[in-house]
C-alpha cells in the first residue's frame, strides 16, 4: 500500500470510529489496529489522533459547504430554499458518520471548526440572496444576514433530527420546511413588534 492509499484508509477508519464512539472514546491503538499497522504509522502520518481528526472535520465541513453551495441555482428565492434544505439532507443520507461527527462537541472541533461555525459559513454565502431579496420587498437589506442565521439554523436542526429518525422522507421534511420559512417570509411585517412587554 503506498502512503497515499495508507493515509486514506487510516482517514476512512478514524471516521467511522470517530462517529461511532466520539474523539474521546476513539484510541490511536483502536485506528491503528483496524488498519493492521504500528501506532507510529498513524503518528508518522497526523502526528496523532488530533491530527487525524482535524482532517476528517475539514474535509466533512468542505464536503457539506461544497453541496450546499453548488446547490443554490435557481433563481427564485423559494427554490433556493428548497435546494439549501436538500443539499443538507442530502448530505446526511450519503455522509451520515460525517455528519455525526461535524454535530459532535469536541475540545478538538473549536479549535479547527464545528458545526456553530459552519452553519455560520453556509448562512453567510445566502446572506447576500436574502439581502437582495429583502431590498426588492422593501425590508432593511442589513437584516440579511440575521435572517440568513435564522433559516440556515432552522434546517440545521431539523437536519440534525432526521439523521436518525429518517421518517417523514426527505422530501416531505424539505416541503414543511419550505412551507414554514416561507410562508412565514411571505408574512413578514415590515417593522416587527413584540406584543407584549417586558422590563428592561
Amino acid at each position: 500500500m503506498s502512503g497515499k492509499e495508507r493515509r486514506e484508509q487510516l482517514l476512512d477508519i478514524g471516521r467511522t470510529l470517530f462517529a461511532e464512539r466520539g474523539f474521546d472514546a476513539t484510541s490511536v491503538e483502536e485506528i491503528a489496529a483496524k488498519a493492521g499497522v504500528s501506532k507510529p504509522v498513524v503518528y508518522e502520518h497526523f502526528g496523532g489522533k488530533e491530527g487525524l481528526y482535524a482532517v476528517v472535520v475539514d474535509r466533512e465541513m468542505r464536503t457539506l459547504l461544497d453541496m450546499v453551495t453548488s446547490a443554490l441555482t435557481a433563481g427564485h428565492p423559494r427554490e433556493l430554499l428548497e435546494q439549501a434544505a436538500f443539499a443538507l439532507l442530502d448530505y446526511i443520507e450519503s455522509h451520515s458518520d460525517g455528519f455525526r461527527i461535524l454535530v459532535r462537541d469536541s475540545p478538538v472541533a473549536a479549535s479547527t471548526g464545528n458545526f456553530a461555525s459552519l452553519i455560520s459559513d453556509i448562512a453567510t454565502r445566502v446572506e447576500h440572496i436574502l439581502g437582495v431579496e429583502f431590498s426588492h420587498r422593501g425590508y432593511d437589506p442589513a437584516f440579511g444576514a440575521m435572517y440568513s442565521q435564522m433559516l440556515v439554523g432552522m434546517v440545521a436542526l431539523t437536519g440534525q433530527w432526521w439523521l436518525d429518525e429518517r421518517q417523514p422522507t426527505k422530501d416531505e421534511v424539505v416541503a414543511h420546511l419550505v412551507n414554514l420559512s416561507w410562508n412565514g417570509l411571505s408574512g413578514l411585517e415590515h417593522h416587527p413588534r413584540l406584543l407584549t412587554r417586558r422590563p428592561r
